[in-house]
């Protein structure tokens, strides 16, 4: 049975995905302009990342005020209730300046320093994604009522389907295609979308084989993670390690030890 605070932290994380999806689809302005660089001129936030973090914060902040918040266009609350929210209002912000598709909302809600609730919504896919800790992971989109999400069965490495993300750092993504180019001949294929989050939701999907990415920040990863472990998929970072800033890989049980152990001897993580 749900922890009915689990639930309520759920049917919250909904509201505001929801919420913040539709105001981003809907209220994309064809003039759509960069409002400020983060980590060098090409890592753009936009006008709507703004807005979408606001509507989000002020709907959870009016509910709950005594939670945390974490979100990445500056939201920073402590909090005292021992819950705290971590916000990523706009996953593959570069995708919808560009007016891509792969592009999404995450919200997850952490417990005590634990992920127990996580939410991830593709609008332009028309799919929502959550999870809540020990229950499942599920999700809502062309099909009816809700799909429980289970990862795929894990294939030999050489046939295995594996996305990856780029950071915005020319030194950094540099050396992240270095590191692609001596992994792609040991798979069946790369694929890059553009969103963490969404990446994490096709492996619990069973859309990939597995995903991997250095420099990943809590709110691009924190309820993608959740969800694709709730479907069955293995994550982590480095061996002995949770998946992280240094290196963030989530894959189907058969598939997460080589991948990770070639991502070791290929130095695909940074310190």
């Amino acid at each position: 049975m749900t922890d009915p605070l689990h639930s309520d932290l759920l049917a919250l994380a909904q509201e505001a995905a929801l919420r913040a999806g539709i105001l981003l689809r809907d209220g994309r302005p064809a003039d759509l302009a960069v409002a400020a660089t983060k980590s060098s001129p090409i890592d753009v936030v936009t006008e709507m990342d703004l807005a979408a973090e606001k509507l989000i914060t002020t709907l959870i902040t009016e509910r709950r005020p005594d939670d945390g918040l974490l979100g990445e266009e500056g939201a920073s609350t402590e909090g005292t209730s021992g819950v705290r929210w971590v916000v990523d209002p706009l996953d593959g912000t570069v995708n919808y300046l560009y007016g891509l598709p792969t592009w999404s909302v995450s919200i997850a809600a952490e417990q005590d320093g634990e992920t127990v609730v996580g939410v991830v919504t593709a609008p332009m896919r028309g799919e929502t994604y959550h999870a809540v800790l020990g229950s499942g992971a599920w999700a809502t989109g062309a099909w009816d009522g809700e799909r429980r999400l289970t990862c795929r069965p894990s294939p030999p490495l050489e046939q295995a389907l594996v996305s990856t993300g780029f950071n915005y750092v020319t030194e950094v993504r540099t050396h992240q295609a270095e590191v692609a180019q001596r992994l792609i001949p040991l798979l069946r294929d790369i694929r890059r979308g553009g969103s963490a989050a969404i990446d994490l939701c096709d492996v619990a999907a069973g859309r990939l084989d597995g995903y991997y990415e250095r420099g990943l920040h809590p709110w691009d990863l924190a309820a993608g993670d959740l969800i694709a472990r709730e479907a069955g998929a293995r994550t982590g970072g480095r061996p002995g390690e949770r998946p992280g800033h240094a290196l963030t890989i989530a894959a189907t049980p058969g598939v997460f030890e080589p991948l990770q152990q070639h991502l070791e001897t290929l130095g695909a993580w940074h310190d």
